[in-house]
């Protein structure tokens, strides 16, 4: 049976149709250059950099303020991967509003403990109690956990960083007050190299310390893996192949309270130092 006009003619448009976006995705396709991931190509920054002894390693961390979203993801996951109680989280994502209406802008600072290199809280301690807080080879900040333990100890660090990046944990659980407390927040978890479990050593001080099991295992900090923005970034930058270290060459960057050398850059892309970070700490 013969196809009536009308029928004839939406067959042609839609076959029309059909044409040409097939030759617009071919001729996007063309042109279209796909990117690696980020994250594998961080992978490999780590695999590169955990060849070479301790002492050779730089570890930092690169955020690109203007990819921030404030979703808050990593601070989830700093909490889950390091089995945090109430009240204690190595990592949070303070939010920034500047300006007056209409022209009102707000930004998304995520921090954590700035691993700095010439780091007040080290120097406060050991006036104390030598040896609490130390400054390992490749530049972390660790913990002594049987003289951290100290509230004394603890204050004096906690009072001498400018960054508020050390907590107290009391040993709480979130499931207390339920009829039972869950398995999950009894489980072990690696710090600095020792297995801690909720009771062991509590309280005591703790801190963010770049997921430092996760980054000797090959595995990227919990935060830079589960950034949905793309805005976290970590690496060597001893090796000048690592994104982090291309970062900070060919990108406008800040460093929160410099002179105390903190391993914690920050980008602000289009955007002025003045305009994001100085807004607190100018």
């Amino acid at each position: 049976m013969p196809f009536k006009s009308e029928n004839r003619r939406e067959f042609l448009l839609k076959l029309g149709a059909l044409i040409g976006g097939l030759f617009v995705f071919k001729s996007v396709k063309a042109n279209l250059k796909v990117e690696k991931d980020q994250n594998l190509i961080m992978l490999e920054d780590l695999k590169r950099a955990l060849s070479k002894p301790v002492e050779e390693r730089k570890w930092v961390m690169v955020i690109d303020v203007m990819k921030c979203i404030g979703c808050k993801a990593c601070v989830v996951a700093c909490i889950a991967e390091n089995n945090l109680p109430p009240g204690v989280t190595f990592r949070w994502v303070f939010e920034v509003e500047d300006g007056d209406y209409p022209e009102v802008r707000r930004f998304f600072m995520p921090t954590n403990c700035m691993q700095c290199d010439n780091a007040p809280c080290i120097e406060a301690v050991n006036k104390i109690a030598p040896g609490a807080l130390y400054k390992r080879p490749d530049g972390i900040v660790a913990v002594n956990y049987d003289k951290f333990k100290d509230k004394k100890v603890f204050q004096a660090a906690k009072e001498a960083c400018p960054f508020q990046a050390l907590y107290w944990d009391e040993g709480q659980f979130y499931t207390e007050g339920t009829p039972k407390i869950m398995p999950y927040e009894k489980r072990k978890v690696k710090e600095f190299g020792k297995e801690i479990k909720k009771g062991d050593k509590v309280p005591f001080g703790r801190k963010c310390h770049f997921c430092l099991h996760r980054v000797e295992s090959g595995l990227l900090p919990a935060c830079v893996s589960t950034c949905t923005g793309g805005a976290m970034h970590f690496g060597d930058l001893n090796d000048p192949e690592s994104l982090v270290s291309k970062l900070a060459k060919e990108r406008k960057g800040y460093k929160l309270e410099d002179q105390i050398k903190p391993r914690v850059l920050y980008l602000y892309g289009k955007a002025d130092a003045e305009e994001t970070c100085s807004i607190c700490h100018g």
